[in-house]
Formats: structure tokens, sequence, C-alpha cells
């Protein structure tokens, strides 16, 4: 059973913007620090961005740096993911996922995350 739920994919001409948002109504996200992974067909789940509890740090893969923003609001328990300049290589299922604890950095690997989401599709196509 899912306990994040993902939401603002969908179709976008390339250069595109999407942003998409991660929340939960069954825990509140401000002991976790959340990440966004994407998986297209045929290939590894990979680690696109994450935030660590309080929002104080981020990491982002180099494939989307400058590119997409990740950022919360606890008060709205919801991280986002702002994404910017999409290319066609963007097209990809994502997924946000939770880690528990009060770290000063997260990580961009799948592993080791306590709750996922579903997933929302992204095709970035003309």
């Amino acid at each position: 059973q899912f306990q994040l739920v993902e939401s603002g994919g969908g179709l976008v001409q390339p250069g595109g913007s999407l942003r998409l948002s991660c929340t939960s109504s069954r825990f509140t996200l401000d002991a976790y620090a959340v990440g966004w992974f994407r998986q297209a067909p045929g290939k590894e789940r990979e680690g696109v961005s994450c935030i660590t509890f309080n929002g104080g740090s981020t990491s982002y893969a180099d494939s989307v740096k400058g590119r997409f923003t990740i950022f919360r609001d606890n008060a709205k328990n919801t991280v986002y993911l702002q994404m910017n300049s999409l290319e066609p290589e963007d097209t990809a299922v994502y997924y946000c996922a939770a880690e528990g604890g009060f770290f000063r950095r997260c990580d961009l690997s799948p592993n080791r995350k306590d709750y996922w989401g579903q997933g929302t599709q992204v095709t970035v196509s003309s």
C-alpha cells in the first residue's frame, strides 16, 4: 500500500515545464527527507533530486542540474519538483520516496527508503 501520492505529471513539449507534487494523507513529511526518482522503460530506477527534512540541503543528478528545482512546504505537507527545459530524455515514471531521519544531507540512492508513491507519468514529446 502506497503511503505517498504524486501528482502533476503529463505530456509536455520539449522545452516545457511541469511541477510535480508529493504528499501524504497518512503522516507528516517534516520528519523525512524526500527524494524524487524516475524510471524509464528498460532502465533502472535513478535518483533525480532529494531534500532534507527541513529543506536545508538538496541534491541533484547531473542530468537535471540547472533545470530542476526541489523544494518543500511543510505547512502544506508537500514536496515539489519544478522541472523546466524538459527534454525527451526526461520521459519516465516519476516517484517520490521518504526516508525518516533528521539528517544534514540526503542521498539519491533508491535504497533504504521507508515509503514510496505509485508514480506519475511524465512524457516529453513534440
